[in-house]
């Protein structure tokens, strides 16, 4: 299910994808790729060739190109190619006029920008966001010193033939580029930069790599922090990778180490590799920036500096409790809950009080009172995201409690009206995700396919850009895996397999929700092997499932002894896994356990003990609502009572769990089921007249047939084999041999690819 609170933490650069953010000392100016820009404007402004199509691609792009990095003029020329072929022709001439030229070139150039003013219509508007671009710049280059001048020129030069493929000189254009800043201690700071620089720089460098390696300017290091912050948050696949992204933050603090929000990224980047050091290091570095340059003092009065103490304490609470510190983390809540206290902050100690609940459920102590508390406080207070969330996990608590499915839903439909009230749209896709999940734990696939497809089509309220849309959270995670595995238990491997590759190239091995699907990639895996019989295969993927669920690993690992008739150990394991799941409250596990212990008791011929273990385990899932595990344990329970004589009354109970299972199951439970018909049909026609024995065991072999159609469609080729052996054995009662001779040869070839681990047909379902 669906955590809904992993999103829950204080981010400072957040408010509905805008960055806060403002790079001290880092002022505006020219530089070669700039001036690009600036011909590419002209050349949008003045052009005749352009069609009303392609002037709005172009002007698409015009914003990301202002405010982004430094890119190269290569990369420049093909995004304008793609918009207007010409534009990227006519840019291309222009620019190699003005570098093979002369610099007088270049000041022409700067001095017809004015006239872009000029006149009762002019050209561009002076408030307008490229106005204000070209005013700046025009400032900027007037600024700067003839020698200054020249030196952009000759940067300007190696700039287009850097494009060409010449070699360059990488400390004249980087002196060039620094020089115009025209600031003392930005020339003080370039021989130590380039020190530095040259062990880092020595290999070869990529394209994207050269774009960003000077000093961004304010706009372009807002830009650059927004949205690598909004990818991080929405579109994890997109976001740069953490190795560069980290790179691009070390290159941005080395010329302003006072950046406090390039320090929080870090701090998020480092979250993305479960970088425990580094991560407490970024954080605490962004919060002694915050506090030390006074930043929030200067919105907050004096409230600031305690503020940004409150939520340092918090968001490092936050940090403990994610990597399982979990006395760290409550030293830090208390600190937070302290400080709160004092400062009279009810937002911050909601926040607190809902990390608590959060701390208090991963070390397993009941927090269901702390929770309602939560949500009534958030409610009284004003705080619609933080009392969704509340509500969401409530939910999430009372469908392991056993709690009816319809006053969930209607729990979950309350919170749908207050996300749609205040557009929360994360939360909407939370809340159906849960739905998924629910729907699931309590055995109704059918519903929970209807809510994984509902959440997939549904699109995001909040655009994050023209690009980007807030759909690759952990509720699409959840949505898609659970999609995965519904396909792989009706036996369609290639379409689960499709969703598994789609969750792979939309949530990369590096991000935070790649373990979802790693984890239901290897359970789908181990579930084919045992299906196929391949012992051998898995014992390695018991090894995965345990590393990234140790329960659900443990008890992988008893199935595989189980099926290797290693009773002993198998009887050892799951007795240690029922103690265990007892004591965390893990019941649908503690069900599972229990049927697979009547399992091995049947193995050993102890029929009349595997009885009260299964009628524990049909009382604890009629108690907490898991309708279909309690159909397998019925399921279960007539096959017991098969195996100690009475057909009959095993026969009447099955109908009470073949319809679910049949109308829910998986193709596997199915084939049982049938099989299991089949066989108390066989066992009761001993008793019939010679007529309705005859009825009897065609109906049987009815059965039989359905059974083996639903085996076939999961290859489970032993289970075939029990049945092929049962319909020979059947046609030979009814004196059909052609249809005997035909399952005896079909179960000979079957019987050779096969091992024989022992088990008769008789004690296993």
């Amino acid at each position: 299910m669906a955590s809904v609170h992993e999103s829950l933490y204080f981010n400072p650069m957040m408010t509905n994808g805008v960055v806060h953010a403002n790079v001290f000392g880092i002022k505006d100016w020219v530089t070669p790729y700039k001036i690009s820009l600036l011909v590419l404007l002209s050349e949008m402004t003045n052009s005749t060739e352009i069609t009303v199509v392609d002037k709005r691609r172009l002007n698409k792009q015009i914003l990301p190109l202002l405010q982004g990095p430094d890119m190269s003029l290569s990369k420049l020329l093909k995004i304008v190619n793609d918009c207007c072929p010409n534009v990227a022709s006519s840019l291309q001439i222009r620019i190699k006029l003005m570098a093979e030229g002369e610099l007088k070139d270049m000041e022409q150039f700067f001095d017809e920008l004015s006239d872009s003013f000029s006149g009762t219509e002019p050209d561009v508007h002076k408030t307008s966001v490229v106005g204000l671009f070209l005013r700046h710049m025009i400032l900027a280059y007037n600024k700067l010193s003839f020698s200054q001048v020249y030196k952009l020129y000759t940067s300007l030069q190696n700039y287009f033939q850097c494009d060409k493929g010449k070699p360059i000189s990488k400390t004249e254009s980087e002196v060039a580029d620094m020089e115009l800043t025209n600031t003392e201690e930005e020339e003080q700071e370039l021989s130590e930069d380039r020190e530095m620089e040259k062990e880092d720089l020595e290999g070869p460098i990529g394209e994207e790599e050269l774009a960003c390696n000077g000093p961004l300017s304010q706009k372009q290091a807002e830009y650059f922090l927004s949205h690598q912050a909004s990818l991080l948050k929405n579109d994890e696949s997109k976001a740069l990778s953490p190795v560069f992204l980290q790179k691009e933050l070390n290159n941005l603090l080395k010329f302003n180490p006072d950046f406090a929000e390039a320090h929080y990224l870090s701090y998020l980047n480092n979250l993305r590799v479960q970088d425990v050091f580094s991560s407490t290091h970024s954080l605490l570095h962004y919060f002694d920036r915050l506090i030390l340059t006074g930043a929030e003092s200067k919105s907050n009065g004096d409230e600031g500096y305690g503020r940004s103490l409150r939520y340092a304490a918090l968001n490092l609470a936050a940090l403990h409790c994610r990597f399982g510190h979990y006395h760290q983390a409550e030293l830090a809540l208390q600190e937070a809950i302290r400080i709160a206290q004092e400062s009279s902050d009810h937002v911050c100690l909601q926040h607190c009080l809902s990390w608590l609940y959060i701390l208090k459920s991963r070390k397993g102590e009941d927090s269901s009172v702390l929770l309602e508390h939560s949500v009534k406080k958030a409610v009284h207070f004003g705080l619609p995201y933080l009392a969704s969330l509340g509500i969401q996990s409530l939910v999430q608590q009372r469908a392991f409690a056993g709690k009816t499915a319809d006053k969930l839903m209607d729990a979950l439909k309350d919170s749908d009206l207050l996300h749609w009230k205040h557009s929360l749209s994360e939360l909407i896709d939370i809340s159906t995700a849960q739905k998924t999940a629910i729907w699931r734990l309590y055995g109704q696939s059918t519903m929970a396919l209807q809510q994984a497809q509902m959440l997939l089509s549904m699109n995001s309220l909040d655009s994050v850009n023209v690009t980007v849309q807030q759909n690759n959270t952990e509720s699409f995670a959840v949505v898609l895996c659970h999609l995965a595995e519904l396909h792989a238990e009706q036996g369609c491997f290639s379409a689960a397999s499709e969703i598994l590759k789609h969750l792979k190239e939309r949530f990369p091995p590096n991000s935070q929700h790649a373990k979802l699907w790693m984890l239901f990639d290897q359970k789908i895996q181990f579930d084919r092997a045992m299906n196929d019989g391949k012992y051998h295969i898995t014992e390695s993927l018991v090894t995965g499932i345990t590393a990234l669920n140790s329960v659900e690993g443990l008890y992988r690992k008893a199935i595989v002894l189980k099926a290797q008739n290693q009773t002993a150990e198998a009887h050892k394991i799951l007795q240690v896994l029922l103690t265990h799941c007892q004591k965390v409250k893990n019941m649908e596990m503690v069900i599972r356990v229990l049927l697979s212990l009547a399992e091995l008791y049947w193995r050993s011929s102890c029929h009349p003990v595997a009885l009260p273990v299964l009628l524990q385990a049909l009382a604890l899932s009629r108690e907490y609502r898991l309708q279909y595990l309690a159909s397998e344990t019925v399921l279960n329970l007539a096959f017991s009572q098969l195996m100690l004589g009475i057909p009959e009354q095993a026969l009447n109970i099955l109908h009470m769990a073949i319809e679910p299972i049949l109308a829910h199951g998986a193709v596997l439970d199915k084939g049982r089921a049938m099989f299991l018909v089949a066989k108390c049909q066989v066992a009761s026609a001993a008793s019939y007249s010679s007529q309705k024995k005859t009825d009897a065991l065609e109906s049987a072999i009815l059965n039989l047939d359905e059974a083996k159609t639903y085996f076939s469609k999961v290859d489970c080729k032993e289970q075939i084999r029990d049945i092929l052996y049962l319909q020979a054995r059947l046609y030979n009662s009814l004196g059909k041999l052609q249809e005997r001779n035909k399952c005896a040869m079909l179960f000979r070839q079957i019987h050779q690819e096969l091992p024989c681990h022992g088990v008769s047909l008789l004690i296993r379902l």
